[in-house]
C-alpha cells in the first residue's frame, strides 16, 4: 500500500504550482478575459487538489464542503475558459455566473445533505460527476470546432495540449468517481494525485514555452517590416499573395460560399495552408479566420442596408446572401462591429441628414 504521506506531498506540490500559476496569470493577463478565467480555473483546480477523495464514504465536514463545491463548479470555469481562449469576441453573461452558482450549490447541498442521507452507491455523487463530464465534453467540442479558425500558428498546438490535458484528467477523475462511488481506495487516491501533479506540471511547462501574449492577446498586431534584401523579397512575395487574396474577397466574394475554410482559400491561391494562416495573421493582423471572413460579410451587409433600392429586402436575406448561415451569429457579429443591430443601422442610414 502506498503511504498516505506520498498522497499529501503530491497534493501539496500540485496546490503550490497552481497557486503560483494563478498569481502569474492574474499579474500578467488580469486585463484579458481568457487570462482571468485561466487564473480562476487554476484556483478551482487547487481547491480540487485539496478536497477530492475517490469513492469516499465518510461524512463531509462543513469546512470541507465549500472546497468540494468550488472544485465541482470549476468544470463550468473550464468550459468558459475554452470559450474565451478560442473566441476573442466572447463575453461573460449573467447566466454564465448563474450556471456556475447552480452547479456549485448542487455540489454543496449534495455533500452536506443528499449524499449522507442516501448512503451506499450514492446516485447523487454519480449525478454530480456526470454533470462535470457534460461540461468537459462541451469544452472539448469547443476546442475541436474552433481550432481550425485559429490563425496564430505558435499557440494552436499549445492550446490543444492545455485543453486536452486538463479535459483528460478531469474526465478520468469524473469516471473514477462514478466507478468507485462508495468503494474508493487509498492507492486510487494517490495515483489520482500523481496524475493531477503530472498534468499541472506539463501544462505549466507548456505555457512557459510560448509567448503569453499569443495565448492571451490584448490586441491584434501587424508584423513590422524587417530591413534587408531577403526580407524585402519576402515582403514583396507576401504582398502579391495579399493582393490575390483580397481580389478573391472583393471580386469573387468567396466569403459568400458555404463552409468556406482556410484550406479552400489556400488551394485557390496555390500555397500551403500554414503560409496563408501566417499571412492573414502577420500581414493583415487577424487572429481568427472567422473574424476575417465576417468583416467582409458585414461590409457587404452594411452597404446593402444603406442602399435605398434594397429597403424592402429582409435583413435575413441580405445576411444569408453575404455568407452568414443563421440569424443569431449574424446579429451578434454585426452588433459587435457596428454597436447597433442591423435594423437600427438601416433606420439610421434611411433617416434624413
Amino acid at each position: 500500500m502506498l503511504p498516505p504521506t506520498l498522497d499529501i506531498a503530491l497534493r501539496g506540490a500540485t496546490v503550490a504550482m497552481l497557486l503560483v500559476l494563478a498569481a502569474s496569470l492574474f499579474r500578467g493577463f488580469g486585463t484579458v478575459l481568457a487570462g482571468r478565467l485561466a487564473a480562476a480555473f487554476a484556483l478551482g483546480s487547487a481547491a480540487h487538489a485539496i478536497s477530492y477523495s475517490l469513492g469516499g464514504t465518510s461524512p463531509v465536514m462543513i469546512g470541507h464542503a465549500p472546497l468540494i463545491a468550488l472544485s465541482t463548479g470549476n468544470v463550468v470555469v473550464f468550459w468558459l475558459f475554452t470559450r474565451a481562449l478560442f473566441d476573442e469576441a466572447f463575453k461573460l453573461r449573467w447566466w454564465h455566473a448563474l450556471v456556475w452558482g447552480l452547479v456549485a450549490a448542487f455540489s454543496f447541498v449534495n455533500c452536506m445533505w443528499i449524499a449522507p442521507a442516501a448512503g451506499g452507491v450514492r446516485p447523487s455523487i454519480i449525478a454530480v460527476n456526470l454533470l462535470a463530464l457534460g461540461f468537459i465534453i462541451l469544452a472539448v467540442v469547443q476546442t475541436i470546432t474552433s481550432w481550425s479558425s485559429d490563425l496564430v500558428e505558435r499557440r494552436r498546438n499549445v492550446r490543444v495540449f492545455i485543453v486536452g490535458a486538463a479535459a483528460l484528467y478531469a474526465g478520468l477523475n469524473a469516471v473514477l468517481q462514478i466507478v468507485l462511488a462508495g468503494g474508493g481506495t487509498e492507492i486510487a487516491n494517490t495515483v489520482n494525485s500523481a496524475a493531477l501533479a503530472a498534468v499541472v506540471g506539463a501544462i505549466s511547462f507548456a505555457m512557459m514555452r510560448v509567448d503569453g501574449a499569443d495565448l492571451f492577446p490584448t490586441a491584434p498586431e501587424v508584423q513590422a517590416d524587417v530591413a534587408g534584401p531577403a526580407a524585402a523579397a519576402d515582403l514583396a512575395a507576401d504582398q502579391k499573395l495579399v493582393d490575390a487574396l483580397m481580389r478573391l474577397m472583393a471580386d469573387e466574394r468567396i466569403y459568400r460560399h458555404d463552409n468556406i475554410t482556410i484550406g479552400t482559400l489556400a488551394t485557390k491561391l496555390k500555397i500551403p495552408e500554414y503560409r496563408l494562416r501566417r499571412l492573414i495573421n502577420q500581414r493583415l493582423g487577424y487572429r481568427n479566420f472567422n473574424v476575417f471572413l465576417n468583416e467582409h460579410r458585414i461590409a457587404e451587409v452594411k452597404a446593402a442596408l444603406a442602399d435605398p433600392s434594397q429597403a424592402e429586402v429582409p435583413v435575413i436575406t441580405i445576411a444569408m446572401d453575404a455568407g452568414f448561415q443563421s440569424l443569431g451569429p449574424f446579429n451578434r457579429a454585426f452588433k459587435a462591429t457596428t454597436g447597433v443591430t442591423p435594423s437600427e443601422y438601416r433606420r439610421l442610414k434611411a433617416a434624413p441628414a
